[in-house]
């Protein structure tokens, strides 16, 4: 290896660090600093099955159908498949989610999770147009 090639994956590690210790550091999405209402809607087979507001406090939901059973845990400001008895167990996978915008799908049962966000009406203008 010469001296320009040592420059160079220095230079690529930099740039990888750069982009990743954001993601480390911890940003607005503390507890303390919740200014959305987040709610995950929670559908079976297409139609809505149930809307959680997703808050600290754990809370289980179990999703009976005539194809298996999901367990749905909400915890944290955020929600995970807990359990199912699906074949292929992919849904679990997903792991913790908590933003919005973000579904948790198992195919063989047709139940899906996602994460809706509402942001609080406050003093700040949604736009500002010149």
């Amino acid at each position: 290896m010469k001296r320009g090639d040592l420059l160079i994956i220095a230079i690529i590690a930099a740039v990888a660090l750069f982009f990743l210790v954001p993601r480390w550091l911890p940003g607005d999405e503390s507890e303390n600093n919740h200014n959305k209402l987040l709610t995950a809607d929670i559908t079976l087979n297409g139609k809505l099955y149930k809307t959680v507001e997703l808050t600290k406090e754990e809370q289980i939901i179990e999703i009976k159908s005539e194809r298996g059973t999901n367990v749905v845990r909400v915890h944290d400001y955020g929600v995970e498949m807990y359990d199912t008895d699906c074949p292929d167990k992919v849904c679990l996978t997903f792991g913790f989610i908590k933003k919005s915008n973000q579904s948790i799908i198992c195919l063989p049962h047709r139940v899906m999770v996602e994460i809706n966000g509402v942001q609080d009406l406050g003093d700040e203008p949604d736009a500002i147009i010149n």
